[in-house]
Parts: structure tokens; C-alpha cells; sequence
């Protein structure tokens, strides 16, 4: 089975005093994986910027480093991507190995040669500057993990127990709210639930990485989808050795498949942030963002225009 979306990313800055000087790195372009492939897509930067690169980062996301050095008082960056994804196939909870075995797995042992795999995940056990090793998470998480217990029953109550127990909430948190903070107020937003999440995994041994992206909404029953009025997304991915990465949302309690477009991981937020530089001038701004998300098929319907076309190696 294969599902083809149109994701549009619209970012508007608009500052109270010139800017003199703009540099930015933009993660706005979905990743190839297994699942997915990206088509194509598009970058639209007004004022028109210099770009300084086209590559990827420490993770493998794609990024575009730009710089503007035009005096300007607004800064529009606009995405437009067609990904299509194919099924993914999860393996029975049951016939993944007990938690405890891939936590001792990942453990470092003094003159033993890692597993390339084991080595690469082991960068996602540790504490970033979102996500923290806590005994009091570990202890609230260990009720989802009991001794033997497969892996993924683990991570699936877990992404369960985070669903049914706390509120999403937008106005309880901001972007900078602590994860510790969260735990307490029992409220929040994807990004907090995913840092959430990540940190009881962690602080179980466990390899998480932070996944940032978009998933499909539905408008009410009779009613069109609304431009602009879809969200960028956050869940997690777990390790399981032999298998690979198995991403669960606790936002809404599934294991994504062909809702969910991936756009990149990393440690947490903070690696995949879709648009973050640094700038001279600009005083105060007010930020605008609309995200659009929607099968490719009602795309001129809703925009007016004919979807977009397959490029080169999925890049304009």
C-alpha cells in the first residue's frame, strides 16, 4: 500500500526593526527512509538568500544552510514537499527481545567490540539538554517494563500510559517548559510528551531518538480541509536490536505508519529545529507559521493550482 501527500510549510517573520544580516539552517525537507520517499521539493525564501550549502547533518537530515545579508523587515520561508510512503510491517510485540537483554546489550563492556548498530544507537542513550535520566522517571516507567517483558509490550504501555494520563494541552507549555516539569503538570503538547517519553526510555537504558515531522488530520465529517491549519508533529523511535527503529507516538497512541511523514531525528527538539539561525538587528517579532498537510489527490482542490511534479532525486 502506498500513500502520496503534499506538506506545505509556511514561516513568516516580521520585525519591528531591519534586519541587517540573516543566517539560517533549515530542516524542512522530509527524509528518505525505508518507508518513504521524497518526490520533490521545493524551498522558497523571500528576501531572495544566498545558500551556503545543501546537505545533511550529523543525523543524516537534510539541511540548508542561507544567509541573507539585504536589509529586510520580513523573512518568509515556505516548504513544499510531495512524499509518498509505503506500509511499515512492525514486528509482534511478543517476538522482540526482553527489554533488560538490549538494555545490558547497550551497556558498555570494557574490551568487547560493539555491534555497528548497537554503536550508533548508543549516542541516544544519554541525557541532552531536553531529555533527562531520572531515578524517579525510571521508577514511574518500570511498571511498563517488568523483568522479561519483550521490548516493544514495554514501549507500547509506556506510549499508553503517557496517552491516558496526561492532557494535551497547548496553552500548559511552551517550547522551553522541562521535561521534569511536564512529568509534574501532567500537561502539554507532542513535543512534551515526546521528551517525556524519551526520558523514561533513557532512563531505562534504553536507545531513544527524537522524530520530527507531520501526520495527516481529518477535518470534521462535511466540512473542507482548512489551508494552514495542520501542525508540525514530534513522536519517538525506539531501538530494538536486530530489528531496527520502531517509532511509537504517545501523542495519540499508535505506531506510526501511513499517517505520519518523517522530516528527521535527532537527540531531541533541539536537533531537528525546522528553522534556527541568528541574526543582526530585527529588535522584537511577531512569528506566523501554517502547515498544510493533505492526500496529493485533493490538492488543487484545496490550493487552486496543480500539485507539484517529481523532480530529480526529490529536490527543486
Amino acid at each position: 500500500m502506498i500513500r502520496e501527500y503534499v506538506v506545505v510549510h509556511e514561516t513568516r517573520y516580521r520585525y519591528d526593526q531591519p534586519v541587517g544580516l540573516s543566517r539560517q539552517i533549515v530542516h524542512l525537507a522530509p527524509r528518505e527512509t525505508s518507508y518513504q520517499v521524497c518526490r520533490a521539493h521545493t524551498l522558497t525564501v523571500t528576501p531572495e538568500p544566498e545558500i551556503l550549502a545543501i546537505g545533511h547533518d550529523a543525523f543524516g537530515n537534510p539541511s540548508t544552510s542561507l544567509c541573507i545579508e539585504a536589509d529586510h523587515a520580513e523573512l518568509s520561508v515556505v516548504a513544499e514537499s510531495w512524499v509518498g510512503l509505503t506500509e511499515r510491517i512492525y514486528p509482534d510485540d511478543e517476538d522482540t527481545p526482553p527489554w533488560d537483554e538490549v538494555r545490558a546489550r547497550l551497556s558498555y563492556h570494557a574490551r568487547q567490540r560493539p555491534h555497528p548498530a548497537d554503536l550508533e544507537a548508543a549516542r541516544f542513550l544519554f541525557e541532552s539538554r531536553r531529555v533527562r535520566n531520572k531515578r524517579e522517571l525510571a521508577a514511574w516507567t518500570s511498571a511498563c517494563f517488568p523483568p522479561g517483558a519483550p521490548l516493544l509490550t514495554g514501549v507500547r504501555a509506556l506510549m499508553n500510559r503517557i496517552h491516558d494520563e496526561f492532557t494535551f494541552d497547548p496553552k500548559a507549555t511552551t517550547v522551553s517548559t522541562p521535561v521534569m516539569d511536564v512529568f509534574a503538570l501532567r500537561r502539554g503538547v507532542c513535543q512534551d510528551f515526546a521528551h517525556l517519553m524519551l526520558s523514561c526510555l533513557r532512563s531505562m537504558g534504553l536507545a531513544a531518538r527524537y522524530v520530527s515531522g507531520y501526520v495527516l488530520t481529518r477535518p470534521p465529517p462535511g466540512r473542507p480541509r482548512m489551508v494552514g491549519a495542520d501542525a508540525s508533529h514530534a513522536w519517538v523511535s525506539v531501538y530494538c536490536p536486530d530489528v531496527g527503529w520502531v517509532d511509537a507516538d504517545p501523542t495519540n497512541a499508535v505506531f506510526p505508519s501511513l499517517e505520519h511523514i518523517t522530516l528527521g531525528w535527532g537527540r531531541d527538539y533541539d536537533d531537528v529545529i525546522p528553522l534556527r539561525g541568528v541574526l543582526l538587528g530585527g529588535g522584537e517579532h511577531a512569528l506566523d507559521i501554517a502547515v498544510t498537510v493533505a492526500p496529493r489527490a485533493d490538492f488543487q482542490a484545496i490550493f487552486g493550482r496543480p500539485p507539484p511534479v517529481a523532480t530529480v532525486a526529490g529536490r527543486t
